[in-house]
């Protein structure tokens, strides 16, 4: 579980193909506490780190995951969003994130307004009932509140800290983008729904 508020960013150093899938190798200035079994948000995504040195950690992707997600898109030198799993002693400072993506979402439009960036991103119709105004929604892992509803999208007035230090300063229109939903809406939809409402 993690609170979707990014640690820091890292760099995909090297991606190798493995029978099912492949494996991440991921620099981060943690090194020194990281340990086998971790559980690491690497864009959102909960990953189980299986190896690391002083330069990287090893994580390993299933082809399931890589379709499902935007780590099938990263490629060496990528910038990723990195969050260590919530613990007893941490605050949960964003809201529940389970690093369990629900499906992939792409930029449409970047678009400064003052000191904001509003940043639209599109999303499968399907999802439409997961989304309220001023609700919670993890993007690559980082929580953010959704300023506007819309259609098939969604806004997000992003501060210029979260822009520096995540990934999304690296983002670009048409980009794809990782998307959890808020983990106690999608109860209350499946709930609803089971009871015809």
């Amino acid at each position: 579980m993690f609170t979707g508020i990014v640690e820091e960013t890292g760099i995909v150093k090297k991606i190798n193909q493995m029978e099912g899938g492949q494996e991440l190798l991921i620099s981060c200035s943690f090194l020194n506490e990281v340990h086998i079994d971790e559980s690491i948000s690497v864009n959102g995504v909960c990953l189980t780190v299986v190896a690391f040195t002083e330069e990287f950690f090893k994580v390993q992707c299933v082809d399931e995951t890589l379709r499902k997600t935007n780590l099938g898109t990263l490629q060496e030198g990528s910038v990723v969003n990195l969050e260590r799993s919530l613990t007893l002693e941490k605050a949960v400072e964003g809201h529940i994130v389970q690093g369990h993506v629900d499906c992939t979402g792409t930029v449409s439009r970047i678009e400064k307004k003052g000191a904001d960036i509003l940043l639209t991103i599109d999303y499968p119709q399907e999802y439409q009932n997961y989304i309220v105004g001023r609700g919670s929604v993890a993007v690559d892992g980082i929580s953010m509140t959704i300023a506007r509803d819309e259609d098939s999208s969604f806004v997000l007035a992003v501060i210029p800290y979260t822009w520096e230090y995540t990934n999304l300063l690296h983002k670009k229109v048409g980009d794809p983008i990782n998307i959890e939903f808020d983990v106690f809406g999608k109860y209350i939809v499946k709930y609803l729904q089971k009871r015809g409402l």
